[in-house]
C-alpha cells in the first residue's frame, strides 16, 4: 500500500513538473488568486510572462531577466498571487547568486519560502499539497546552502588574495559590506544547519526529494569539516552515499566517496582514504559520460595524494593518469571553444557577403534606372536640338556633361560611405571576437585550473597539520610552487579579462590599472566623478578603448605624466584621456596610419558615441570620447522593493 502511494505521489509530481514548473502563472482578480487548480495550470503555463524572464535567465541575460523577474514580482504580490510571487521569488534569488550579491539571494528566497507556505496553507487541492513538498526541500536546500557559503567565505577572506590586494586600493568595504554588521558568522553556521534540518524532517516520498537531502548531508559534511569535527563530517558523508546507493546513482555516489575520501585524508586516516577513492573509481570505471571522466579525474589525484603519504610510488601513476585526463578535459574544452569561434567568424562572413551582394544588386538596378532615364533624356534633347541653333546645341551640351559629372560624385561619395561602414563592421567584429574570446579563456582558468591549484594547496595545509611542525623541505617547495603557479594563472585570467571590472566597475578596474602601470617615469592620474555600475558588455568595451589608449601613451608618448578623467552626465559617459608627451600630426593619413586608433574609432562609432583628437607635435596630445550610457543597472530602484 506504502509503495502504491509514493507512485501517485511519483506521478502527480511529473505531471505538475511538466505542466507548472515551465513557469508561471497568469495573473487574475478572483479572491483566492494564489490557487491554481491542475486544469488552469494546464492552460496559462504557455507563453506567459515568468517564463520570459526564465529563460532570459537560462540564456545569461542577468540584468534583463532581473528586471522582468521584478515587474513580475511586484505585479504577483498586488493580486496576491502566492504561487507567482514564490516563484519569481526564487529566481530573482538565482539571479543575486549568480553576482555573488548574497544578502539579496537569501532576503529573496526567504520571501519565496514564506509565499509558499502561504499557498500551502491556502491550497484546497490534497494533490497540490503532497507535490509542494518538492518545492518545500528545494528552497530548505538552496537557503540552508546560500548560508553555508557565506559562512565559508566569511572563514576563508582572511586567507583571500582578492580581498587583501582591495585592501590596497580601498574598496575592502565595499568588498564585504553586505555583511560588515555581523560580528559572529556562527549565525550563519547555525542557520545553514536549521534549513538541513528542516528538510531532512520531510518524509522521503519521491526520488527529488531523496535528491535533495543527499545533498543536503554533503551540505552538512563540509559544514562539519570545516569545523573540524570529523566524525560528523563522516556521519552524514555516510548518509549521502547510502542514499545515491539506494538510488543506484553511480556519478553520484563516486562523488560522495571521494568527499569521504577527502575526510579520511583530513584526519591522516590514508589507508581508508586510498579504499574509498579505489571504491569510487570502481564505481564509474566503464562510464565515459563527460561528468564521470570529470569525477574520475579528481579521484585519481586524491588516490596519489593519499598513497603517497603512504609512500606507495604508485602514487605517481595514479598523479599522471589525473593529469592525462584533465590534459583531454581541457583540450575539449578549447576544441569547443575554438569551434565556436569559428562558426561565429563563418557566419559573419556569410552576412557580409551576403549583404554585399544586396548592395551590388542595388548599385546595378540604381545604374540600370539612371541609363534608362539618360537615354530617353538625350533623345528628346536631339529632336529639340534639331531645330535650334549651333551655339544653344553647344550650350545643352555642356549643361549635360556637367549632370553627368554630378551624379558620378555622388555614386563615388556613396560607395566610399559604403566601404567606410563596411570597414567599420569588420574591426568591430574583430574586436568583439576578441574580447569573447579572452572572457572565455578568462573563466575556463579561474573556474578549472585555478580551482584545481586551490585543491592542491588544501592538500599540502592539510598533510602539514598532521606533520605537527616536521614538514619535509619538499612538501614547503612544492606549496611554493602551486602557490606561485596560481598567482600567476590568477594574473593570466586578470591580463584576459579584468576580475576588478567584473566585480566593481569601471571606476576601481581603471585606478588599479593606472597605479600598475605608474612608476618613477610616467605617473598616472584618475578622476571619476559620478561613475556607476552598467552593462557588462558596455563596461569591457569601455574598459578595453582606456586601456587602448594607455597602451599608445605608454609606447610612443615618451610622457612623464598622464591624466584619465571620467564621469556620466545627463546620459553620457565621457573620457578624457591626455599626456604631455611628443604628440603626433592629427592628418587624416597619419591616423590611418594608426591601426589602434582605427579600432578606438570604430569601437566608438558602433556605440553612437564621438571621438575627438587634439594633438600637436612636441605639444603633448588629447583625446576627448562621448558615448551614450548602455543599460545602466537601477541600484536605487532594486534595492526599494519590499
Amino acid at each position: 500500500m506504502h509503495k502504491a502511494k509514493n507512485s501517485i505521489y511519483i506521478l502527480l509530481m511529473l505531471f505538475f513538473k511538466a505542466n507548472t514548473l515551465v513557469y508561471g502563472f497568469s495573473l487574475n482578480n478572483n479572491t483566492c488568486k494564489g490557487i491554481v487548480s491542475f486544469k488552469e495550470l494546464k492552460i496559462t503555463y504557455k507563453d506567459t510572462v515568468y517564463q520570459k524572464a526564465y529563460k532570459l535567465y537560462k540564456v545569461k541575460k542577468y540584468s534583463e531577466a532581473l528586471k522582468e523577474s521584478l515587474i513580475i514580482y511586484n505585479d504577483s504580490k498586488t493580486q496576491n498571487n502566492f504561487f507567482l510571487t514564490y516563484k519569481v521569488s526564487e529566481l530573482i534569488s538565482q539571479i543575486y547568486k549568480k553576482s555573488f550579491n548574497y544578502k539579496l539571494a537569501l532576503q529573496y528566497s526567504n520571501r519565496s519560502l514564506k509565499n509558499l507556505k502561504i499557498y500551502q496553507n491556502l491550497s484546497s487541492e490534497k494533490t497540490n499539497k503532497g507535490l509542494n513538498l518538492n518545492s518545500f526541500a528545494k528552497s530548505y536546500l538552496r537557503i540552508g546552502g546560500l548560508y553555508l557559503q557565506v559562512y565559508k567565505n566569511l572563514k576563508d577572506r582572511d586567507n583571500d588574495p582578492t580581498y587583501q590586494k582591495l585592501l590596497d586600493i580601498g574598496v575592502s568595504k565595499k568588498y564585504n559590506s553586505d555583511f560588515n554588521n555581523i560580528q559572529n558568522i556562527k549565525i550563519f553556521k547555525d542557520s545553514a544547519l536549521y534549513f538541513f534540518s528542516k528538510l531532512e524532517q520531510l518524509p522521503s516520498i519521491n526520488d527529488e526529494i531523496l535528491i535533495s537531502k543527499a545533498n543536503s548531508h554533503i551540505s552538512l559534511s563540509a559544514i562539519y569539516q570545516l569545523d573540524s569535527t570529523y566524525a560528523k563530517a563522516e556521519h552524514y558523508a555516510s548518509l549521502a552515499i547510502e542514499i545515491h546507493k539506494n538510488r543506484n546513482d553511480k556519478i553520484k555516489l563516486a562523488k560522495s566517496l571521494s568527499n569521504l575520501g577527502s575526510i579520511y585524508l583530513s584526519t591522516g586516516n590514508f589507508n581508508k582514504a586510498k579504499n574509498t577513492y579505489l571504491q569510487g573509481i570502481e564505481t564509474i570505471k566503464k562510464d565515459e559520460s563527460e561528468k564521470a571522466v570529470k569525477t574520475k579525474a579528481t579521484l585519481y589525484f586524491n588516490l596519489a595524494w593519499a598513497m603517497r603519504n603512504l609512500k606507495d610510488y604508485e602514487a605517481y601513476d595514479y598523479q599522471e593518469l589525473s593529469y592525462e585526463i584533465k590534459d583531454v578535459l581541457r583540450d575539449k574544452n578549447i576544441q569547443q571553444l575554438v569551434k565556436k569561434i569559428e562558426a561565429n567568424h563563418k557566419e559573419n562572413l556569410i552576412i557580409q557577403k551576403t549583404e554585399s551582394i544586396k548592395e551590388q544588386r542595388k548599385l546595378l538596378e540604381a545604374k540600370d534606372s539612371k541609363a534608362t532615364l539618360l537615354f530617353g533624356a538625350l533623345s528628346l534633347l536631339v529632336i529639340i536640338i534639331s531645330g535650334v541653333v549651333v551655339y544653344n546645341y553647344k550650350l545643352r551640351q555642356k549643361n549635360l556633361q556637367l549632370k553627368l559629372s554630378e551624379n558620378s560624385l555622388l555614386q563615388q561619395q556613396s560607395i566610399e560611405k559604403l566601404k567606410s561602414e563596411a570597414h567599420t563592421k569588420i574591426l568591430n567584429a574583430a574586436i568583439d571576437g576578441k574580447e569573447s574570446e579572452r572572457k572565455e579563456i578568462a573563466e575556463i582558468l579561474h573556474d578549472n585550473v585555478s580551482a584545481l591549484l586551490s585543491s592542491a594547496n588544501m592538500h599540502l595545509s592539510a598533510t602539514k597539520k598532521q606533520l605537527h611542525n616536521n614538514t619535509p623541505t619538499e612538501i614547503e617547495k612544492t606549496q611554493a610552487i602551486i602557490l606561485e603557479a596560481s598567482q600567476k594563472v590568477r594574473d593570466l585570467s586578470h591580463n584576459l579579462v579584468s576580475s576588478i571590472l567584473l566585480k566593481f566597475g569601471l571606476e576601481y578596474a581603471i585606478k588599479d590599472v593606472a597605479k600598475k602601470y605608474s612608476n618613477s617615469e610616467l605617473k598616472f592620474d584618475v578622476s571619476a566623478n559620478n561613475i556607476n555600475r552598467y552593462n557588462q558588455e558596455f563596461e569591457i568595451k569601455i574598459f578595453n578603448v582606456i586601456q587602448e589608449l594607455i597602451n599608445n601613451i605608454i609606447k610612443h608618448s615618451k610622457a612623464n605624466s598622464a591624466e584619465i578623467i571620467i564621469k556620466e552626465e545627463k546620459s553620457q559617459l565621457t573620457i578624457l584621456v591626455k599626456d604631455d608627451g611628443v604628440g603626433f600630426s592629427t592628418s587624416s593619413s597619419s591616423l590611418n596610419d594608426g591601426i589602434g586608433l582605427n579600432q578606438i574609432e570604430a569601437r566608438v562609432k558602433m556605440m553612437n558615441g564621438k571621438l575627438t583628437i587634439n594633438s600637436e607635435i612636441n605639444n603633448g596630445a588629447s583625446i576627448f570620447i562621448s558615448v551614450p550610457i548602455q543599460q545602466q543597472k537601477q541600484a536605487n530602484k532594486l534595492s526599494s522593493v519590499s
